[in-house]
């Protein structure tokens, strides 16, 4: 039966787009479904900032009348000035098990790119490195995190299929938290605070929190502009992360250390694990999702670690212990006995060097895809 594809048009439209998931995955034990309205936030162009230097298109891929798939396209223009590649972004790419399905979706995205002189075709990819990257290509049978995506096995078949290959790999790892501080750790970071005469701010109060989130962000601008495909965040999405994020979590899940001016330089944000919260509030806040995900944040024996930056100054001065010694006590406290590190590039030794004092297993593995679209 043919494969009928529609670009997404209406606000009606897009959620039937944001939705299509939630049918697919219904009853999948390691899916965990995002926020309908911080989706909306992103995927609306009068709601998301980095709009001021991307266009982007979606499409609905539909058989016997059913909605069988979703894919968006994303042009940056910041990525083609930055790295000097044109290449054409693809994300939020589901589908059913159906070649016709999947070739129909991308060959949207390529025929965009095509048109708009593009070289290649890569992802998935988001409109910065804070939205969802990579496919999952291994840990199929892992619960994924608020911070990752979740996709079925037959995937990256699927991609391989069509012409794509590896351009870049995450790793993810599952670390233990022993029930006492390590001795190293806080040996190191004890050394590291008298002699370069740092402070650990340890917040409890969204306002006090509130004057370090301008500069936590652009030492995350700083810290992340070498990883792959990364590109600055705009004062704009400087703002709208503040407003989005920082209400969210709490302050003292985001430890922060300054230099004795008072400048930062490195940061954590860390949180309970919210997975099973959102699988029970099924991507909508209210009636009861708000309760699910305060009841995580307070009662959990898992975490997630989210971002962590160091000024390039501080690296390898043991600052990273810093923090590491502080969110392990406060773990401790919590009954927290297991972390997800999220997504670190697979080339980044220095990232996974932290955790050579925890005992881990790497568990999960994603993948960026790419293919060189040919010249006519």
């Amino acid at each position: 039966m043919a494969v009928s594809v529609k670009e997404v048009v209406t606000n009606r439209d897009l959620k039937n787009f944001i939705e299509f998931p939630f049918n697919l995955y219904c009853g999948n034990p390691y899916w965990v479904p995002p926020l309908i309205g911080d989706e909306m936030n992103t995927l609306r162009r009068d709601r998301n900032p980095a709009f001021e230097y991307c266009q982007a298109r979606y499409w609905l891929a539909y058989k016997a009348g059913k909605p069988a798939g979703r894919i968006a396209a994303i042009s940056n223009q910041r990525h083609f000035e930055k790295w000097g590649q044109k290449y054409m972004r693809f994300g939020w790419i589901d589908f059913i098990d159906d070649a016709e399905v999947s070739a129909s979706l991308l060959g949207e995205v390529e025929r965009w790119a095509a048109e708009a002189g593009m070289e290649a075709v890569h992802g998935p990819l988001g409109f910065t490195n804070m939205d969802h990257s990579g496919m999952l290509v291994e840990g199929f049978d892992e619960l994924a995190t608020m911070a990752t995506t979740y996709n079925h096995p037959y995937y990256p078949r699927h991609l391989e299929n069509l012409g794509y290959i590896k351009h870049t790999d995450w790793v993810e790892y599952e670390l233990a938290i022993s029930p006492e501080p390590n001795e190293t750790i806080a040996r190191i970071a004890s050394l590291s605070l008298r002699r370069y005469k740092l402070h650990l701010v340890e917040t409890s109060d969204k306002n006090e929190l509130l004057p370090h989130a301008r500069d936590l962000f652009k030492l995350y601008n700083e810290e992340y502009r070498n990883l792959y495909s990364a590109v600055p965040l705009s004062e704009a999405q400087i703002e709208h992360a503040i407003r989005q994020y920082i209400g969210l979590i709490s302050p003292r899940f985001v430890p922060v250390v300054l230099d004795d001016t008072g400048r930062m330089v490195a940061f954590g944000i860390v949180m309970p694990s919210l997975s099973r919260a959102l699988q029970k509030a099924r991507g909508r806040l209210f009636p009861f999702g708000f309760l699910y995900l305060l009841h995580a944040l307070n009662r959990n024996d898992r975490a997630d670690l989210y971002l962590v930056a160091v000024k390039g100054a501080y690296q390898g001065k043991g600052i990273n212990a810093i923090l590491m010694d502080h969110i392990h006590r406060l773990f401790i406290q919590m009954g927290i006995d297991r972390i997800e590190t999220n997504p670190e590039l697979e080339w980044n030794v220095d990232v996974q060097g932290q955790w050579k004092y925890y005992e881990k297993r790497q568990h999960k593995r994603r993948r960026a895809f790419i293919k060189h679209l040919a010249r006519e």
